[in-house]
Order: C-alpha cells, then structure tokens, then sequence
C-alpha cells in the first residue's frame, strides 16, 4: 500500500537541486538541542499499533539515549511475536486491544505510544491515562477539537503527561528557522506558504475512511501545514477562510477531503496561504517572508534530510533521525520536566483540531470562521 509515509521517503530522498548553493552558518552551534541529550532514567515504552510508522519510531529508537520499547500492544498475534524477537520484548509486556488496561499493573512501562488510526486514539488514551501512563500520541491527536480536549482533561486528572508526536519541532533546520526569525534576522515577518500533498494510492485504506480517520488530506497531511504555520509565523491565528475541491468522489466520499485551500490571518496581519491535498504530488513546502529576508524549507517535513536556506544561503543542517531525537527529547520533557523550545503538550495538539475544525465550516460555509485559541 503507498501510504503518505512512503511518499514522504521518497520525496526526501529524492529533493531536486535547490538554489543558493552557497552556505552560511548563522548559529555557531545549531545542533545543541541534539547534544542535550543528558543522562538519566530511562523511559520505557510500549508502541500500541504495530503498522508502517510504528515499525519507524521502533527502529529509530534503537539509537536513543534515554527511551526504550519495552511492551507492545497490538490487535495481530504475528506482529507481536516479530516485535518480541526483534526487541526482545518478554511476554509479561505484550497485551492487545481487549486487555491492555492491565498495564496498569506493569512497572516495566511508563509511557505509551499511540500510532493507531485517528478515530481510535481518544478512547485509547482515556484508557492509558486511567492506567496511569504517561501518553505519546500521533498527530492528529483525534477527529475534532472536543475529543482532543477530553483526552487532555484526562491526563490532567490522571496526573500523566499527554504529548502529541509533532517531530518537526524538534528537526535542526527548523528550530535554526524559527531561531532567526525570533532574533529579527527576517524583520517583522508579512506571509507564509505552506504546501502538503501527495497523490494517495489504494482507496481501500483507513486513511480514506471517514469513521476511522476522521476526514482526508486535512487530517493526514494538511496538519503540517497548520501547525508549521503557527511554529513558523511565532504567532496564533484569530480567523480562516478555506475553499474545497473534489475531482474524484467515489475515491473520496463524504467527509472525506480530497483537495483545500485555506488561509488563516494572524493578529499582526501577517497571512498564511496553505493547500492540503491527497490529489498532487510533490508538495512539501514552507516559505516565510519578512521585510528583511525569508526563510524556505523544501522537503519541509518529509523524513529527512531537510533542505532549508535563507536569503542569505543554505542551511541544510546535518540530519539526525527525527524519531530518535523526538523519543530522547520527549523521554527528557517526561522525566526531566524539560521546556521544548516548540511545544509538543496536548494543549498543541487541540490548537490543531481547532483549526481544522474551523478549516471545514469554513469549507462548507464559505464564510471567515473566527479562531479563539
């Protein structure tokens, strides 16, 4: 099945010669968040859904420092006996669907990492958070806003932490970025673009269905866009306006996004110009501009390398696999209480579902929809 996580590969690998093949250094150290890697305890995690990117974050974590796979939770029985002999997972530490509230009872899991169908994770975190876990999520943290806050006011009562798998926040280049922007280098920042998208394949697949993922492209690939948007700009929308197309509704049916366009205003009066589609591929594009220089990212947020430049040259910082170091770094934010420089807390992740929500009445409405974040 080619999936939005093979096009991403692919993309990345594969990214055309860019312009400004100069180089420049504007920070003498930009990788310090990769050497922050302190030492201390460990944080045990067992991966619920063994699929494609769950398989990802698992090898990636081969290299961390301070995170571990130590159970899994899965609904096949063949996935979790390759995992245990893989990871070497005992079978104290394995559980499905049905009765994974029992680790609860197990001290060798802190955390757990849900990369399971969007439909799926409100329920499971419930269940992790009563559990006493702490709870990683993928993005999109849920189907809409009110699911996502749910999840959130359970983990606080819980008393665990609730973070959202937002890898870009902790990717080199766009840190450097959002540091040169922070320090002026651009000026008072006017627009940003960003662009996601790819051309999805089999139409039989859980992303194409409704109940499961919650909607399309939005949900699956638009995200980035939404939430690069926010990291990238420094500021929160206040309104969207969102325009949809669909060229093909027997592959995409009701509720499920083929093709928007959506701009969202922000309170300096800087614009975002975005398009989330399942319909074109080779999309994967941020560019911020201020009135001093501009920033462009292309790949954007594929796995990596990213390629990045500035109007004064190329970035292009060296590339550390993003699930390795978002696993260390959300192992320290869990155990060390430390501040990411972007956040990566659940409250983030509602911001997100927010605005999606917003982006499809505004679809449907054709009218500004107001943002309160």
């Amino acid at each position: 099945m080619k999936s939005r996580r093979d096009f991403l590969q692919k993309l990345t690998v594969g990214a055309g010669i860019l312009p400004f093949a100069f180089s420049f250094t504007p920070n003498e150290n930009p990788m310090n968040i990769f050497d922050d890697v302190q030492d201390g305890p460990i944080l045990r995690v067992a991966i619920m859904g063994l699929g494609s990117y769950g398989n990802r974050v698992a090898e990636a974590m081969m290299d961390c420092k301070r995170a571990k796979i130590t159970g899994v939770i899965s609904g096949t029985p063949s996935k979790i006996k390759e995992w245990q002999s893989k990871y070497a997972i005992p079978d104290k530490n394995c559980y499905n669907y049905e009765n994974f509230d029992a680790i609860k009872n197990n001290p060798d899991i802190d955390a757990v990492y849900i990369i399971t169908p969007n439909a799926l994770h409100h329920g499971q975190c419930l269940r992790v958070a009563a559990a006493g876990k702490h709870v990683i999520c993928e993005k999109p943290m849920a189907i809409n806003a009110k699911e996502g806050q749910e999840m959130v006011n359970a983990c606080r009562k819980a008393g665990v932490k609730l973070l959202i798998g937002y890898r870009m926040h902790f990717e080199a280049n766009t840190l450097e970025v959002v540091r040169l922007r922070k320090e002026g280098e651009f000026g008072t920042i006017k627009f940003f673009q960003g662009l996601s998208g790819f051309k999805i394949g089999d139409p039989t697949q859980w992303r194409l269905n409704k109940a499961l993922a919650g909607g399309g492209a939005m949900m699956d690939i638009g995200i980035y866009s939404i939430n690069g948007a926010r990291y990238m700009v420094g500021e929160e929308p206040v309104w969207v306006t969102a325009q949809e197309e669909k060229t093909d509704p027997v592959k995409f049916k009701e509720g499920v996004d083929e093709t928007i366009t959506f701009q969202l205003g922000f309170p300096s009066g800087v614009i975002a110009s975005c398009l989330s589609t399942y319909a074109i591929s080779y999309l994967d594009k941020f560019f911020l501009v201020g009135e001093k220089g501009f920033a462009e990212m292309q790949p954007s947020t594929g796995y990596g390398p990213i390629k990045s430049w500035t109007n004064k040259g190329r970035l292009d910082l060296p590339h550390v696999t993003h699930q390795t170091t978002q696993m260390d770094q959300m192992a320290m934010i869990i155990l060390d209480g430390k501040k990411p420089i972007i956040p990566v807390d659940g409250e983030e992740g509602v911001k997100d579902m927010k605005i999606i929500d917003a982006i499809f009445e505004a679809a449907k409405s054709g009218k500004r929809v107001p943002l309160k974040l």
